[in-house]
């Protein structure tokens, strides 16, 4: 199993002099998760290099066993200092694609040129695709045969209310949820912060932090078949 995961290399929370950037838990749980499974795993980001962290993800109530294996692993740490640019990337490569969240997404992967045909040919080339919080948003632009992906798929992803619950409704440049079901999605969502994971044909898709470890197992039995 060869996956390549995509992180964010956008670090400026809107206008507000904050930081933002790829969410710790929501890359350190599926790393693991596909590690563990025997996985290859690549890592990669519109920049290349050491992506951002979103600060508010590193904070001590914040931490798991995924993200505390991570601060003693020198290697994932070397790894995660040296993603690929995107643009270098080839589906062809590649089993299949994982996106984790953090806010750094809905600024850049969600326009990313290069993101947005990434997804498409592993969709075309039937290859599964899974986002986990906000990178759902990353499919915002994603169309396949003129439709967009999600259209008629059940999909979900951060609510509104967890928006709003982070303060950030006016900050973000828009809300996943309304985006998901602007796009023809049939969005469904678990109660705030509970895990939540729903997949659909290649689509896979969690609602929030608490969803990463679910998601990224799916799309390993789907690997698996």
């Amino acid at each position: 199993m060869n996956i390549l995961m995509v992180l964010t290399s956008h670090d400026r929370l809107g206008d507000t002099g904050k930081k933002t950037g790829f969410w710790l838990e929501e890359f350190a749980a599926p790393y693991y998760a596909f590690l563990d499974a025997g996985a290859n795993v690549t890592l990669t980001s519109p920049a290349g290099g050491q992506p951002p962290l979103d600060p508010s993800s590193d904070t001590e109530d914040t931490q798991t066993k995924d993200t505390k294996r991570f601060k003693d692993d020198k290697e994932a740490q070397e790894h995660l200092a040296n993603t690929k640019k995107l643009a270098d990337m080839k589906v062809e490569d590649f089993d299949s694609v994982f996106y984790p969240g953090g806010h750094g997404p809905l600024w850049d992967l969600a326009v990313d040129k290069n993101s947005i045909e990434l997804i498409e040919s592993f969709v075309k080339q039937d290859k599964p695709v899974a986002f986990v919080c906000h990178a759902p948003g990353a499919l915002k632009s994603v169309k396949v045969d003129g439709e967009y992906l999600v259209k008629g798929k059940t999909v979900t992803g951060f609510t509104n209310s967890e928006e709003e619950a982070a303060g950030l409704t006016d900050v973000v440049p828009f809300l996943v949820e309304d985006v998901l079901k602007a796009n023809g999605g049939n969005y469904k969502k678990a109660a705030d912060w509970k895990e939540f994971v729903v997949e659909d044909g290649l689509l896979i898709t969690g609602q929030n932090p608490a969803s990463s470890e679910e998601a990224a197992k799916r799309l390993i039995n789907k690997l698996k078949g």
